[in-house]
């Protein structure tokens, strides 16, 4: 199908060393229920030398390919950018997944309100973790500032963005999607998250998000965010403080719910096994005395059951340390903000004498 001279819609694709997924990507852009858009994808200087044969090869219809030394996730956005022709942004990841009537939907929703300046959608999680998210559909400014339920491909119109000068490319580890979506607010615009599930995102080990959401590196990021947006922070540091108490609040609840499956289910097949394996070791005792058969066979249960036993044992001490690591993370990833904003209210911002 021949592109459109002037597209609706520029669908820009980063690809750093996601060879395996971003086929799948783009598959989901033409499959969509509404066609006027264009493709640009980059290779964002990928080491791994399949994503480079196959981007140097690509001929997807209505897809440009470009090549570019390693510059990082928001870099190489703003450089599709520059390069787009669309009213329209949407940013895919290399390993995400459009559902067919993404475009339809967001873009339906910006053209009825002109006073919409992005629209994203629920999610569905796959790969390593299988959930719908967001459960809230809020998007405002105090909402924003508190956690980012907008995810990166929401559709958006160009000129907002372009209005607040891009991506933030200072911001290498992540999160430049949801400094984008605070500066877009921060300039007057609106956003909408639309409830239906029209969006496929990829989770796995090792991922930029995955990454960004740990320890140091979170607690950077959100200090950075801290820092540029404080006139913002500072005025609604209560209802991100009140936000951030409830999903504290929720994840202590969810620990305790694990735990209690924890107790009920596991432990109580470990224990089980462990009298199992007792009552074998009694019966291999006696074994011995009726014959050398005999007692191999009650020996070769004993062996299965003590591996059986080895399993349980280590497949529990791995969900009771799960359990602990999950409170722990969540503990420093939802009270580092409550950290930095305190720190903000007492003018303790880094570089600042006290």
């Amino acid at each position: 199908m021949t592109a459109p001279a002037t597209p609706l819609i520029s669908v820009v694709i980063p690809c750093y060393n996601h060879g395996m997924y971003v086929g799948e990507a783009i598959e989901s852009v033409l499959a969509q229920t509404v066609q006027n858009f264009e493709i640009l994808v980059v290779d964002d200087g990928s080491t791994d030398e399949a994503t480079r044969k196959l981007l140097a090869s690509a001929a997807w219809p209505r897809t440009q390919v470009f090549r570019t030394e390693n510059r990082g996730l928001a870099a190489a956005r703003n450089f599709l950018i520059e390069r787009s022709r669309g009213q329209f942004l949407c940013a895919l990841d290399a390993d995400d997944k459009l559902h067919p009537q993404y475009l339809e939907k967001t873009l339906g929703q910006l053209e009825r309100d002109p006073a919409l300046t992005f629209v994203s959608t629920r999610l569905q999680m796959f790969g390593d973790e299988d959930r719908l998210f967001p459960a809230d559909t809020r998007c405002d400014l105090p909402t924003l500032l508190a956690d980012c339920p907008v995810f990166s491909a929401a559709l958006v119109r160009r000129a907002a963005v372009d209005a607040v000068g891009g991506y933030d490319e200072a911001m290498l580890q992540g999160d430049e999607d949801w400094d984008l979506w605070i500066s877009l607010l921060e300039a007057g615009g609106h956003g909408v998250i639309l409830p239906d599930v029209l969006f496929y995102y990829r989770r796995r080990r090792g991922s930029m998000c995955d990454l960004c959401t740990r320890g140091d590196t979170h607690l950077k990021l959100i200090e950075y965010l801290v820092r540029k947006h404080q006139s913002s922070y500072r005025a609604h540091v209560l209802d991100v403080l009140r936000f951030k108490d409830r999903q504290q609040h929720d994840l202590g609840r969810e620990n305790d719910r694990l735990e209690e499956e924890l107790d009920d289910s596991l432990r109580p097949t470990v224990e089980r096994k462990r009298e199992e394996l007792q009552h074998l070791q009694t019966v291999l005792a006696s074994a011995g005395s009726q014959g050398a058969a005999t007692a191999g066979e009650a020996e070769a249960e004993l062996v299965a059951a003590q591996n059986e036993l080895a399993a349980l044992r280590a497949e529990y001490d791995r969900s009771i340390a799960e359990v602990g690591a999950l409170r722990s993370s969540g503990s420093w990833r939802l009270t580092a903000p409550l950290r930095a904003l305190y720190d903000l209210v007492r003018g303790k911002s880094r570089g600042e004498s006290t």
